[in-house]
């Protein structure tokens, strides 16, 4: 179903919201605004969808295996809606497609397992597990699909129901994956609702749902907290990053640049858990810098429709303004840019790939999440140096240490405050792995066995071993 049609369709009710197309800053379509004093109704449809979903984990596999099927043979639709939408290059939407229905295959086939508890006493004691109930789901526009994925593949999986809202910048695709699921879920099970503030608050703070989660900035994170506490509805929050990459003496720089450039601008730089900043040793720091100045000169930055381009536009236009402000700020204090720095001559919203050198160290392209493509590097003197540096920031999200000697690469990952390391290579994550920040990065787990317990609740049942 067209993505004009499905608007049309659910508009009835409440304002419509223009969206615009990244590559041209243009509105292309529109989505209704769910009014806030609407949302009753859909929670109230949650919570009835509820009573049939959790009863049958049988059925509940069956019909998520179904809606990864449905969800696959829709990429022709979903990909290039979502590209026009959000911005990013065709190819990498069909695998944000791909990875959505990977998602639901793995969290479908996932069971909780009933524990038994030996500690001497004279009963028998099992811990079983319960779906929470009704979960609200807020997520932000650079992923819109796969962070929605996330969130509804464990918890569905998990027996419970889900209310989702995405960004107002990129709801089409969201809504039109929904349509899609729609015909292998129950009603009521999974309801994708659009519009402008106050409907996230109002979502966040509804006493009808058991779990909120949420993903996008810390200030908004604690809005959502705060309003999900006057029910003491359970959190999850992912917050954001501002990840380190540490290079070592013995990197080879022609070897991992361009995995390093691409960890840093994949997505136009717009990925929580992108390199945010490099520490390259002092006598590599020009090799470095030249390396990834060299390929962001050459990267083809077009519409993501293009074939050709390898970087898209700034997803929307109060994000360009940030990207925009944070360069500024930083070459007003010092910082040169040896590639880009500048936004490019041509409609929409694109930013021209930049690398910045002589950056002050409590610059805010370093300290906080510029989330665009821009990359400081910055020399270091001694190891002990660059971990306190990468360590330095509200942020502990992930981070990457490079080198050839690989033990040496491992034992300074381990001193890294973050979620998750890795060793030569960065943000690749398995489905099947836990998924978390320390400090502002968040509260909770996403991923694996753990994001799915984090959307159930224990039940323990007690019994005496004889009558």
């Amino acid at each position: 179903m067209p993505a004009s049609q499905l608007s049309r369709e659910a508009g009835s009710r409440g304002e419509f919201v223009p969206v615009l197309d990244p590559a041209t800053g243009e509105a292309f379509d529109e989505a209704p605004g769910l009014r806030p004093d609407d949302l009753d109704a859909v929670v109230d449809r949650a919570h009835e969808a509820w009573r049939g979903w959790r009863a049958d984990p049988a059925a509940r596999t069956g019909a998520l295996l179904a809606a990864a099927d449905a969800v696959e043979a829709a990429g022709g639709d979903l990909a290039p809606l979502l590209t026009r939408e959000q911005g990013k290059p065709l190819s990498e939407s069909y695998a944000e497609i791909a990875r959505t229905a990977a998602r639901l295959r793995y969290f479908a086939e996932l069971a909780p397992e009933s524990l038994p508890i030996t500690d001497g006493r004279p009963v028998h004691s099992e811990i079983r597990w319960r779906p929470l109930g009704p979960v609200a789901a807020i997520v932000p526009w650079n992923f819109p699909l796969q962070l929605a994925s996330a969130k509804f593949a464990p918890a569905l999986a998990a027996g419970n129901t889900m209310v989702l809202k995405p960004s107002p910048f990129t709801p089409l695709a969201t809504r039109l994956l929904g349509a899609v699921m729609s015909a292998a879920l129950p009603d009521g099970v999974l309801t994708i609702v659009t519009g402008r503030e106050p409907l996230g608050a109002r979502l966040a703070s509804h006493p009808g749902f058991r779990h909120v989660t949420f993903t996008g900035s810390v200030p908004t994170g604690r809005a959502v907290a705060k309003g999900a506490a006057a029910s003491l509805a359970r959190v999850t929050l992912e917050l954001g990053g501002n990840d380190a990459a540490i290079l070592l003496e013995d990197v080879d720089v022609e070897r991992i640049a361009d995995r390093l450039f691409w960890a840093a601008f994949r997505n136009c730089g717009q990925v929580c858990m992108a390199v945010k900043r490099v520490y390259a040793p002092a006598r590599l720091h020009s090799q470095v810098v030249e390396a990834l100045a060299h390929r962001a000169r050459t990267a083809v930055v077009g519409p993501g429709l293009d074939p050709g381009s390898e970087l898209g536009p700034v997803s929307n236009a109060p994000q360009l303004a940030r990207v925009e402000r944070c360069t500024a700020r930083a070459m007003a204090a010092g910082a040169r840019a040896v590639a880009g720095g500048h936004r490019l001559d041509r409609p929409g919203y694109f930013f021209a790939p930049t690398v910045l050198v002589d950056v002050p160290p409590h610059s805010p392209v370093v300290t906080e999440e510029q989330f665009g493509p821009v990359l400081p590097v910055l020399p270091y003197g001694n190891l002990d140096e660059a971990v306190a540096a990468a360590n330095g920031t509200a942020f502990g999200l992930g981070g990457s240490v490079w080198g050839t000697d690989l033990d040496r690469a491992e034992a300074v990952a381990g001193r890294l405050e973050c979620g998750t390391a890795w060793i030569n290579h960065h943000a690749e994550l398995s489905l099947a792995q836990p998924f978390a920040g320390v400090k502002e990065s968040g509260v909770g787990v996403a991923g694996g066995p753990w994001g799915f317990y984090g959307n159930l609740r224990p039940f323990v049942v007690h019994r005496p071993k004889e009558v």
